[in-house]
């Protein structure tokens, strides 16, 4: 028994004694427990047996209800925020800096954090409303689309408010069947597959590469996934940006319609996704300037391939492997295709328990004709101080150009330390 309950029940014991004793002191003299003992007649007065079943009693109840706290304690210490809640997230402090050539970001140190509560409800066992609530005060480069690509994927701009920024609600029907539906959700959380492992420090490298297959914005969506017992899957969904103010699946709101197609082994896995995006839907995470301004008349096909292996030991000196390529093309007449490729290796227990060293290049979207060739890269070493707090010292940089369009080389570094409840 915990220390809190031996003293509660101490103290309940003391409180149930104290005044029987009292009474007694009061009703009861030597000479009437003399007279008492020498009597052939019971006295009703003070019967030890009755003292300690009345006391016995009292103890077990007392005890049951100090039992009942304990199990609410350990199920709130487990994580229920309710009966049907339960309550995660993390804070995020980032010391980091940005250095271009062009003197846009000119290697000036910034702490800036982001934080997050994660609200998991369920109402009948195979269900879930997923709340996200989130702020932050990242800004600059570290939150600026297509800033030669140092978007952090820790960042959030929120300006120090707190908000919604994601809600949707799941459910199967039947075994292998599942629907989602929300006002605020990204095309990517309604996929059977997951497209990568690899775990980035930017945006760029998030999904085997954030562009043009698998780039997203949060708004109203509905989805559909399949997941078969023998690994197949299959999903397809539909985002509307701006579905609260112009409205869903019209001609004045961007639409996104993904489908994908996978299939997945413990240790691999492999998937295809068509991304129909129509209204002038852009991305812009993992693109290059001209990528991102190719015109066209506003709709675009998609087509990503992603894939991943991992071994089947974690602490080996073989990493983890996530592969990706992307390839886009639009209405335009001339030069309007793009194409960009994705490399994200992680290492694992491989110089203290859980620590993570993490490596990843690649080439943004890049439009056709360009004469430079963009190229993106990200290496860290996360070390794992306990189960809830971790740091994470990064390099990130790579090549790409300005909007006059010229070429220009960027430079970042960054301390991640991140604590998670």
């Amino acid at each position: 028994m915990k220390l809190f309950q031996q003293m509660l029940v101490a103290g309940a014991t003391l409180s149930l004694i104290a005044p029987i004793a009292a009474q007694a002191s009061d009703v009861v003299n030597l000479e009437e427990m003399n007279s008492y003992s020498r009597s052939e007649t019971k006295s009703s007065r003070l019967d030890s047996k009755t003292f300690i079943n009345d006391i016995s009693e009292d103890l077990a109840v007392l005890k049951g209800r100090v039992d009942g706290l304990e199990v609410k304690q350990n199920e709130f210490e487990a994580g229920g925020f309710s009966d049907t809640t339960t309550l995660d997230g993390k804070a995020i402090f980032d010391v980091a800096s940005f250095d271009s050539d062009d003197d846009n970001y000119t290697g000036k140190t910034q702490f800036m954090y982001s934080y997050t509560m994660n609200l998991n409800t369920s109402f009948t066992g195979d269900d879930n409303l997923y709340t996200r609530i989130k702020t932050g005060n990242h800004g600059s480069w570290s939150k600026t689309k297509n800033a030669y690509n140092g978007y952090l994927s820790s960042a959030n701009g929120n300006g120090d408010i707190l908000e919604v920024d994601k809600l949707w609600y799941t459910t199967k029907v039947g075994e292998r069947h599942t629907f989602t539906i929300g006002p605020k959700i990204e095309n990517y959380y309604m996929h059977a597959t997951a497209p990568s492992i690899y775990k980035p420090i930017l945006k760029a490298f998030t999904l085997g590469g954030n562009g043009a297959a698998y780039g997203a914005s949060t708004s109203g969506g509905v989805g559909w996934a399949y997941n078969a017992d023998n690994g197949f899957a299959i999903s397809s969904n539909v985002v509307s940006q701006g579905a609260n103010t112009t409205g869903v699946l019209n001609n004045e709101s961007k639409t996104s319609w993904a489908t994908q197609v996978g299939y997945t082994q413990p240790n691999y896995s492999v998937s295809a996704i068509l991304n129909m995006k129509y209204n002038s839907w852009i991305d812009e995470y993992f693109q290059t300037t001209a990528g991102f301004a190719r015109g066209g008349d506003g709709n675009s096909t998609n087509v990503g391939l992603r894939a991943w292996w991992r071994p089947t030991d974690a602490d080996t000196a073989v990493p983890s492997i996530s592969l990706g390529y992307d390839t886009s093309e639009t209405g335009a007449s001339t030069n309007s295709n793009t194409s960009a490729y994705f490399v994200g290796l992680n290492w694992t227990d491989v110089l203290n328990p859980d620590d993570k060293i993490g490596l990843a290049f690649g080439q943004p979207q890049k439009k056709e004709g360009e004469t430079i060739d963009p190229f993106l890269y990200e290496l860290y070493y996360k070390y794992q101080v306990n189960d809830s707090v971790s740091i994470t010292p990064a390099i990130f940089g790579g090549t790409s150009k300005n909007s006059s369009g010229a070429e220009v080389d960027s430079t970042g570094y960054i301390v991640q330390t991140t604590f998670k409840f």
